[in-house]
C-alpha cells in the first residue's frame, strides 16, 4: 500500500507532528546561531566606530604635535590711515615680542625700456628689411644670471616681435607691448623686466650688431657700446625701522627685524610737513587667542573619544536598558586608561610639567576639564590664562615636545589601535572570521535538519502504514461479523 502524505492512510496528523518536532529542534540551536551572528555583527560594527573616532582623533594629535606654530607669535599692525595698508607682516614663533615703528618711502621698482620717439611708426613696421638674414636679441639681466635669446626673422613686424618676446619659452619675467602715441613720436615698443632691486636692470643685446636692432636693444655686442637708455632703472625697496633706513631688492623685508617678515604694499603718506613720512606701528605678540583655541580643541577632542568609549563599554542600568555593544570590554578599557595615563602624566622638557599647569584636569568621568571652581590652587581657567601670559612657549612642549610630549605620546598610543596590524584592526579580523564560522555553521546545521526530516518521516511513514493496514483489518472482520 503505497501512501503519498504522512497521516493519509492512519487518518492521524502525523505530517503536524513532524512538522512540530521539526520545529522544536530548530528553534533553539537557530537563536543560539542568531544571537551569536547579531553580536558579531554588533561587535564588528563598534569596532569599526571607534576605530574610526580613535583614528580621527589620531589625525587630531598628529597635527597638534606637527603644529610648528602653536606657540606663533601675532603681528598687529597700525597704519598712519585705517583706509590704507603701508605692509603686511609675518612673525615666526621664534620672534621676540617688540613694537616697531616703520615708514616706507620706496617700493621696489623694475627697469622699463622704450624705443624712441618715430623710430616706428606702427606695430606693422618692419624689424629687419634688408635682405641678411635673421638676426638675434638676447635679453639679460647680469646681477641675477637670468638670460634668454629671441630670433628676429627676416621680414618680423614690430608686432610679431612683441609676441616672439613675450611667448619665449625661457622668458624670466619680461613682458614687451605696443604703445601708439597717435602723433609724429609714432608706435613704441615698451619692454619691461618683472626683476627689481638695484643693479638688476633689463639688457637687450644687439647680439649681431645688426644696425637695424640698434633701436631695440641697450646694448652692442660688446656689451659696453650704449643704443637704447632705460627710461626707467630697476631699485630697491627703501623703508626705515626706528629711524634706521633698510633696503630690500623686493618689496618683502625678511629678517630685517629678526624672525619678522614684512612686504610693503605702498608708501607711507607724507607728515604735514611734506618730507617726513609717517610711520606705522608693528608690533609682535604672542598669538594668545590661538594658542587657547589649541588647546580647548584638544579637550573636546579628547572627551569625544572617552565619550564613545564609554557609550560601547557601558552595561544597562537595568533590565529594560540594554548593554553596549563592547560592555565591559579589555581593549576599549586599555585605550582609555592608556590616554588617561598619558593626559595625566608629565612632561620632563617643559616648566610647567604637566597639563594641570595650564588649566586641564581629568574629572571623574574620565574626561578633561578646564574648571571654573577655584579649589586653593587657582581654577583652571585662571591657571591656562597665568600660562598663556607668562609660560607662552612652554605651552607648546608640553604637546610637541618629541620625547615626552602629550600630544607625540598620544598619537603613538593611537597609532598602536587603529594601524593595519593594530589591536582594533587584529579584533575586526577575528570577528569576521568568527561570522564566516557561523555561515558554515548554518549550512551544516541546515543539512543536519534535512537528515532529520527524513528520519522523522521515515519513522512515522511506517507508523502511518501499520496504522493503515490495522484500520483495513479491522473493517473487514467487521463487515464479516455482520
Amino acid at each position: 500500500m503505497s501512501i503519498q502524505s504522512l497521516g493519509v492512510g492512519s487518518g492521524l496528523a502525523l505530517d503536524d507532528l513532524v512538522t512540530q518536532l521539526l520545529s522544536a529542534e530548530r528553534e533553539p540551536k537557530e537563536k543560539r546561531l542568531n544571537d551569536k551572528e547579531e553580536k558579531i555583527e554588533a561587535e564588528i560594527s563598534a569596532l569599526g566606530q571607534i576605530k574610526s573616532k580613535l583614528s580621527d582623533f589620531k589625525d587630531t594629535v598628529d597635527e597638534m604635535r606637527r603644529d610648528s606654530d602653536i606657540n606663533g607669535r601675532e603681528p598687529s599692525i597700525t597704519h598712519p590711515s585705517e583706509d590704507k595698508d603701508i605692509f603686511t607682516a609675518e612673525a615666526s614663533n621664534s620672534a621676540l615680542r617688540g613694537s616697531y615703528e616703520i615708514a616706507v618711502s620706496d617700493l621696489a621698482s623694475s627697469s622699463r625700456i622704450e624705443t624712441a620717439n618715430a623710430a616706428f611708426s606702427s606695430g606693422t613696421d618692419k624689424v629687419l628689411t634688408d635682405g641678411l638674414g635673421d638676426a638675434s636679441m638676447t635679453f639679460k639681466i647680469n646681477n641675477t644670471g637670468d638670460s634668454f635669446a629671441v630670433t628676429v626673422k627676416q621680414g618680423m613686424t614690430l608686432a610679431q616681435l612683441r609676441e616672439a618676446i613675450n611667448n619665449n619659452a625661457d622668458n624670466f619675467g619680461v613682458n614687451a607691448n605696443i604703445i601708439d602715441t597717435g602723433t609724429a613720436s609714432g608706435a613704441k615698443l615698451v619692454i619691461s623686466s618683472s626683476v627689481t632691486g638695484l643693479n638688476n636692470d633689463l639688457m637687450i643685446v644687439n647680439d649681431g650688431d645688426r644696425g637695424e636692432l640698434d633701436a631695440l636693444t641697450t646694448k652692442k655686442a660688446d656689451e659696453t657700446t650704449n643704443n637704447l637708455v632705460p627710461v626707467k632703472n630697476a631699485g630697491n625697496a627703501k623703508a626705515t625701522i626706528d629711524g634706521i633706513p633698510v633696503e630690500s631688492a623686493t618689496n618683502k623685508f625678511e629678517n630685517t627685524i629678526q624672525n619678522v617678515s614684512f612686504e610693503a604694499t605702498s608708501t607711507s603718506p607724507f607728515d604735514v610737513d611734506g618730507t617726513t613720512r609717517l610711520t606705522s606701528t608693528l608690533e609682535i605678540g604672542y598669538d594668545r587667542e590661538g594658542l587657547e583655541k589649541k588647546v580647548r580643541d584638544f579637550v573636546d577632542n579628547y572627551n569625544k573619544i572617552i565619550s564613545e568609549i564609554k557609550s560601547l563599554t557601558r552595561y544597562g542600568e537595568s533590565d529594560l536598558e540594554e548593554d553596549g555593544a563592547l560592555a565591559g570590554d579589555s581593549l576599549l578599557r586599555g585605550i582609555s586608561n592608556g590616554l588617561a595615563g598619558i593626559a595625566g602624566s608629565s612632561v620632563a622638557n617643559s616648566s610647567l610639567g604637566s597639563l594641570f599647569a595650564i588649566g586641564v584636569e581629568l574629572n571623574s568621568d574620565g574626561k578633561l576639564e578646564i574648571p571654573a571652581t577655584d579649589f586653593g590652587l587657582g581654577s583652571g581657567e585662571e591657571r591656562l590664562a597665568a600660562a598663556l601670559e607668562d609660560n607662552f612657549d612652554e605651552i607648546a612642549k608640553l604637546f610637541t615636545d618629541e620625547n615626552g610630549g602629550i600630544a607625540v605620546r598620544m598619537h603613538e598610543l593611537t597609532k598602536q589601535y587603529t594601524s593595519y596590524s593594530g589591536l582594533i584592526s587584529l579584533r575586526e579580523r577575528a570577528a569576521r572570521d568568527d561570522k564566516d564560522q557561523i555561515a558554515d555553521d548554518r549550512e551544516a546545521f541546515e543539512l543536519r535538519m534535512v537528515n532529520y526530516e527524513q528520519i522523522l518521516r521515515d519513522r512515522y511513514l511506517n507508523l502511518d502504514q501499520t496504522v493503515a493496514r490495522l484500520n483495513q483489518t479491522g473493517s473487514a472482520l467487521l463487515a464479516a461479523l455482520g
